[in-house]
């Protein structure tokens, strides 16, 4: 049967998981992802490669499933359901890292990256973040109208930020900005992963190199001086730098932008929003915002480690588990009336930074870069207003592994 005849259809057997999204409600998950909810939190559904791994699209079960022992992030198990060709090809050559370790090796490489990005470290860094997003307001004001809101302001602040904590020179940004670039877009091949890779953990084994002699206070001087303990190889602490340094701008950008164009299509919420004159209170909005968006289009991914029962469905050792992290955030039984954004609605069990210990370590930086630009960029600039219609806005496709707007054309 040919794709094209069945990638909208929402029954188990057929339904085509990163089916598109519906062009005149561009911010909502797949309407077939929902469709598929409706019958139940747990089913088939079919991937790029053809497989058929579960789905686990309800609230409560993604929940469950995250926080099963029996199921496993290793990515080079027979039927690990993969994202996309290139990384496919590529599993068999990814060292243990957050994301594919499990138990005590989990444990042990989370440890080494957690204690930067606790909640007291990150609160610090608020008034540094709020005067970069003023200057980047500043800045964008003082140029040329319209202005593309993404290279103004929702990309170089997460970025400031990540370069910052980390200790990587801001001036480099071009340079390793192209080459994360990568790490989420689905039209790469294993070549162009391996050679983004190659140059970005080159640039970044030098900087470690240099911190070993020169350290200062920052996350890969802290790495630095695990490698001269015998706590780190250099590849090690290379490649815990290249998974900061990706992470840490790329989503936070996404949701800037995104927010931003979803906000003005609901001007009464944005005029709530706008009255927020402290940033700490636009938190509970941004929880909302983060709930509606969730940038992680694909989710997260595992592997059923042994026979059992799930749902009402037996899942048998091998088989492929997708957890679609935007379907729980729909799902009404956890968010009535999820299609309605609600600035008051108390949405902090979101799944926007995953759950269970896979959890996003970066998610109190994010939400703090949140609070301050949504509590921040309305009050400033009240007449913001897209420059172009949003049916001309080009959404990234629906198999990237990050949600997005790769521009924002703004005026006020």
């Amino acid at each position: 049967m040919a794709e094209a005849d069945t990638r909208h259809a929402p029954d188990e057997a057929t339904y085509f998981y990163q089916d598109d999204r519906d062009p005149k409600c561009p911010y909502a998950p797949p309407p077939g992802l929902r469709a598929l909810n409706e019958k139940g939190p747990v089913s088939r559904a079919r991937i790029w490669d053809g497989s058929t791994p579960w789905l686990v699209t309800g609230h409560a079960a993604q929940r469950a499933i995250l926080s099963d022992p029996r199921v496993s992030s290793d990515d080079k198990r027979p039927g690990f359901p993969y994202p996309n060709r290139a990384m496919a090809e590529t599993a068999h050559e990814h060292p243990l890292t957050i994301f594919n370790a499990d138990g005590a090796d989990h444990t042990r490489i989370r440890r080494m990256m957690t204690r930067p990005f606790t909640r007291p470290r990150m609160e610090a860094l608020r008034p540094q973040i709020q005067r970069f997003t003023d200057e980047l307001i500043d800045g964008m004001l003082a140029g040329p109208k319209p202005a593309d809101l993404v290279t103004s302001l929702a990309l170089p602040l997460p970025s400031l930020m990540i370069c910052a904590l980390l200790g990587v020179p801001y001036e480099d940004h071009d340079f390793f900005q192209e080459h994360a670039s990568f790490a989420t877009r689905s039209d790469k091949t294993a070549e162009d992963d391996r050679r983004a890779g190659e140059a970005l953990g080159g640039y970044l084994a030098g900087l470690l190199q240099k911190k070993m002699e020169e350290p200062a206070e920052d996350v890969l001087s802290d790495f630095a001086a695990r490698i001269k303990d015998g706590d780190l190889t250099l590849p090690e602490a290379t490649l815990l730098s290249m998974i900061l340094l990706i992470a840490g701008h790329e989503t936070s950008a996404n949701m800037i932008t995104l927010g931003t164009g979803l906000l003005l299509e609901n001007p009464e919420q944005l005029a709530a929003l706008r009255e927020i004159d402290d940033t700490k209170a636009a938190a509970n909005a941004v929880e909302e915002i983060l709930r509606y968006l969730t940038v992680a289009t694909f989710g997260q991914r595992r592997i059923a480690g042994e026979d059992f029962e799930f749902e009402g469905v037996s899942i048998k050792a091998g088989d492929g588990i997708v957890v679609p992290l935007p379907a729980g955030n729909w799902d009404p039984e956890a968010f009535p009336e999820p299609e309605k954004l609600d600035l008051a609605r108390r949405a902090s069990h979101h799944h926007a930074f995953g759950w269970g210990i896979h959890q996003c370590l970066g998610q109190q930086l994010a939400r703090i870069e949140l609070q301050v630009v949504f509590g921040t960029l309305y009050r400033r600039v009240p007449t913001l207003r897209l420059a172009v219609d949003r049916d001309e806005l080009a959404f990234r496709p629906a198999d990237a592994l990050a949600f997005g707007l790769p521009e924002l054309p703004v005026t006020w």
